[in-house]
C-alpha cells in the first residue's frame, strides 16, 4: 500500500509542486469570504488584496473592534465616502439619523441594536485624508453610520471585493 502511494507521488511529484505554488500565489494576492449577514447581497466574495479600491467599490477592511464582532474580523461593505467627502445627519425623531455622503443617502441609524443595546451614532462632517465612509443597503449593517465602525482608515482596508455567489 505505502509502495504503490510512493510511485504514485513520485511519478505525479511537477503536478503537485505546481499546485501547491499556485496554491500559495492565490493565497498572497486573493482570498476568499464568506458574509455571514444580511448587510450585502451575496455570500461568497473574492477579496482582492492590496488592490485599493475606490468609491463605490465594494471593500473588505479590518473592524477596530467592539461591540458584536472581535477586533480584526473581516468586514464587507461598500465605499461610500472618501477624504474630502462631506457627511451630514439629519436628526428624524425618535433617536434616528438619516446619514448622507456629498449629498446621496447612506442609510438610516438607529438608536438601538436588534438585541437592544444602545448604539452611538457615526462621525459627521468632512471625511479626513485616509479614511473612507463604508455602508451597506441592509438597515442593521454595522457601518460607519455607528461609532463602533465610524471611519475606516486606509491601513484597515485588505482589499477590494467581488460578489462571486
Amino acid at each position: 500500500m505505502l509502495d504503490s502511494l510512493y510511485r504514485h507521488l513520485v511519478r505525479r511529484a511537477t503536478i503537485y509542486l505546481w499546485v501547491f505554488v499556485a496554491f500559495v500565489a492565490f493565497g498572497r494576492y486573493f482570498s476568499l469570504t464568506i458574509n455571514v449577514s444580511d448587510s450585502l447581497p451575496g455570500t461568497i466574495f473574492l477579496v482582492e488584496k492590496g488592490t485599493k479600491p475606490g468609491k463605490g467599490d465594494l471593500a473588505a477592511f479590518r473592524y477596530g473592534g467592539g461591540g458584536p464582532y472581535e477586533r480584526g474580523a473581516l468586514f464587507l461593505k461598500r465605499i461610500q465616502g472618501v477624504s474630502g467627502s462631506e457627511v451630514i445627519a439629519q436628526d428624524i425623531g425618535k433617536g434616528y439619523r438619516e446619514y448622507f455622503v456629498d449629498g446621496q443617502s447612506a442609510g438610516r441609524a438607529k438608536p438601538t441594536s436588534k438585541g437592544g443595546k444602545p448604539l452611538q451614532h457615526g462621525p459627521v462632517g468632512i471625511i479626513p485624508n485616509g479614511h473612507f465612509f463604508m455602508s451597506a443597503p441592509h438597515p442593521d449593517s454595522l457601518d460607519s453610520r455607528y461609532a463602533l465602525v465610524g471611519w475606516v482608515a486606509e491601513t484597515e482596508l485588505v482589499g477590494r471585493a467581488i460578489s462571486l455567489y
